[in-house]
């Protein structure tokens, strides 16, 4: 039993260190990109503080899911965060999981770099959103007569790039249209639909999802429409995004793939070249020289001219 467990520790231990080796390769490459994608995420946190000072609470709006959904109130608010963290580790340790199993579909820093580029996006057009038209807070901190629904003048410029964290992240107000919670959540979700390879695991997030969604309008988090408008915006946010980005490598084929991705270009070369070859009745793949003998127009795959014969001869 001891040998055992020290045999397959020793394995275990060798693909770690392989699969470092060529992540820390890739991250030489790409970590610019990485960076940025990184710095923005802070700029996003900046730019959810600065239109805090903006806020003005006022009577909470007419919304459809507050009239349907029945609130939970203060004290079960940790909910949908219970709920959105379950969702955020379990997708950063999925991430992860090319170090530690033999199976692997994905480069984790390429699919970060993926990953980043959708958030970026989202954020980049939720910044816009927010700061175009400030609503009045359903939060129970954003409320009126709430301490926290107004920010007093910073008395330094430190005061805003430290984000008061993390009290100033966790009670934020003004930051609505749309859901922060469901951009990341749904670019969790729809990253995994693609590169994820349990159906069953699928079908979850989804529910999770939309469980998620429900919550933090039951906690008046956000209004109804802060959600809805994260639905639509994040997927299509993702397809167009990802249309533009260099297709990843999939690892789990047999064969060696390129360790970097095939970009947009190379890709649409490649498929025009085998339409070419498709189109002049060659074959896709070249190491396949098997004779083929046509009859009527067709290529028969395995050539026998007595049964061709006969095939024409109708015996």
């Amino acid at each position: 039993m001891t040998y055992y467990v020290a045999r397959e520790g020793s394995k275990l231990w060798k693909r770690v260190l392989g699969e470092t080796k060529v992540e820390l390769q890739l991250l030489g490459e790409k970590w610019k990109l990485l960076l940025v994608g990184v710095i923005l995420q802070y700029v996003h946190g900046l730019a959810a503080r600065g239109v805090h000072y903006l806020h003005r609470p006022g009577p909470i709006l007419q919304d459809v899911g507050f009239i349907l959904l029945p609130e939970l109130g203060k004290e079960r608010a940790y909910i949908s965060e219970t709920v959105f963290s379950f969702m955020f580790f379990s997708f950063v340790l999925w991430t992860f999981h090319p170090f530690i199993y033999q199976s692997k579909r994905f480069y984790t820093v390429l699919l970060w770099r993926r990953v980043l580029a959708f958030l970026v996006a989202s954020q980049f057009l939720r910044i816009i959103t927010f700061y175009s038209t400030q609503l009045p807070g359903p939060n129970y901190h954003c409320r009126e007569g709430s301490k926290l629904a107004r920010l007093p003048r910073p008395d330094n410029i430190l005061e805003v790039l430290l984000l008061n964290f993390p009290r100033g992240v966790i009670y934020g107000c003004g930051d609505l249209i749309f859901s922060s919670h469901m951009i990341f959540t749904l670019v969790f979700v729809l990253t995994y639909q693609k590169y994820g390879s349990r159906r069953f695991i699928k079908q979850v997030a989804w529910l999770i999802a939309i469980i998620q969604s429900l919550l933090i309008i039951a906690s008046r988090k956000h209004y109804t429409v802060d959600v809805v408008v994260a639905w639509y915006t994040v997927n299509l946010v993702v397809f167009f995004v990802d249309q533009k980005l260099p297709e990843m490598p999939d690892r789990s084929i047999g064969t060696s793939p390129p360790l970097l991705p095939i970009s947009a270009k190379d890709k649409d070369s490649k498929s025009k070249e085998e339409q070419h070859k498709l189109l002049n009745g060659n074959s896709l793949d070249t190491s396949d020289r098997r004779p083929r003998t046509q009859v009527n127009g067709k290529h028969l795959e395995d050539s026998n001219p007595v049964n061709g014969d006969a095939t024409m001869n109708g015996t």
